[in-house]
């Protein structure tokens, strides 16, 4: 039994921020804490979003920042639906997705995602009929999804965008990889109800500083008025921020190292029976197990100090969610359950 428990149930990124992140820390200009930022007089809002708006070429007053993507979301639902207006969201997600209705008096309303062998898919049709039949205010569309790992599809989106117009979508993309490309911009302007939420807590391995942001479309410019904070943001957090994305080779061999215990997970977790380990684009896998080797597994895997999130919901409780940590880190894990299953022999 190890004595520190290895934490890999929340999907936070164990590698840590870039060497930058921590230059700024040890060289921080202290007398910033004093003062409010004064960015507004350079025309910006502050100096993360106006780096944001460089890096994608758009406008940076459709650029927001918030206290993470969950405080985003969170602003989002309060400033668009009103009591009874119904918010979609897919029927494997967070969980947390299917309470934000209910915190403004609306309804939820929830659409299937494909279980295939393997991974798990967006139904575009289906997803359709039922936005035709309910008519709600938001659609949220989640890529890659928590849980299931699973992205979205560019065609299958571009499908929604063009077919859903008189609804807001919110794209979160908090466990996306690829945030800075030419198809994000593409996005925005192909639906003008679009909202793209990122966050830095995953892929930039900064979930303590709470640093998230959106982009919006034009016809939802109303929710940086509603959201904005006139006397500004983190000034520290900011530069950290900065940091990370001045940092692109240092998180690409990060998502190298995650690309391949991905593969180490589908190759040796894969062949164990009884276990199915679906494709995933995120920081963590879902394995589905059998029902009888659950508790048994979460009692050894305890016993052991390796901690993982055995998940307890209506349509997923026969699955583990394996946050993927260091190669080191993994390697633990995946001989763990393998010597689980050889000496247990389920």
């Amino acid at each position: 039994m190890q004595n520190t428990p290895l934490y890999l149930d929340r999907n936070e990124n164990n590698y840590g921020p870039a060497p930058k992140c921590f230059d700024v820390l040890n060289n921080a200009d202290l007398t910033k804490i004093s003062w409010y930022t004064r960015a507004h007089q350079y025309g910006y809002k502050s100096i993360l979003s106006k780096k944001i708006s460089d890096l994608l070429d758009y406008p940076e007053d459709h650029v927001i920042l918030g206290y993470g993507a969950e405080d985003l979301l969170k602003q989002t639902v309060q400033c668009y639906l009103s009591k009874n207006d119904k918010l979609m969201v897919p029927t494997y997600s967070w969980w947390y997705y299917k309470k934000m209705a209910d915190e403004v008096g609306g309804q939820n309303v929830e659409y299937e995602l494909d279980v295939g062998d393997n991974s798990f898919h967006y139904n575009i049709e289906t997803l359709l009929e039922l936005y035709n039949k309910e008519k709600p205010k938001m659609v949220f569309i989640s890529s890659p999804n928590n849980p299931t790992g699973n992205s979205i599809s560019d065609d299958d989106f571009n499908t929604l965008l063009s077919e859903i117009k008189d609804a807001v979508i919110v794209l979160d993309e908090a466990y996306s990889y690829d945030a800075f490309t030419s198809r994000t911009k593409d996005l925005l302007t192909l639906n003008p109800n679009l909202l793209i939420i990122r966050t830095f807590s995953k892929y930039y391995a900064l979930a303590g500083l709470r640093i998230g942001y959106a982009l919006l479309g034009e016809n939802i410019k109303n929710l940086s008025s509603f959201t904005n904070r006139y006397l500004g943001y983190n000034r520290l957090n900011e530069e950290i921020a900065i940091a990370a994305l001045d940092s692109e080779d240092y998180y690409k061999d990060v998502a190298d190292k995650m690309d391949a215990d991905r593969k180490m997970y589908y190759e040796e977790l894969g062949s164990l029976p009884g276990f199915t380990v679906y494709k995933s684009d995120a920081n963590f896998i879902l394995v589905k197990i059998s029902e009888e080797i659950k508790k048994p597994l979460k009692e050894f895997m305890d016993e052991q100090g390796l901690i993982i999130k055995f998940m307890n919901e209506d349509r997923l409780n026969s699955h583990l969610r394996i946050t993927l940590g260091t190669q080191e880190e993994n390697r633990k894990i995946a001989d763990a359950i393998k010597e689980f299953a050889t000496v247990k022999q389920f």
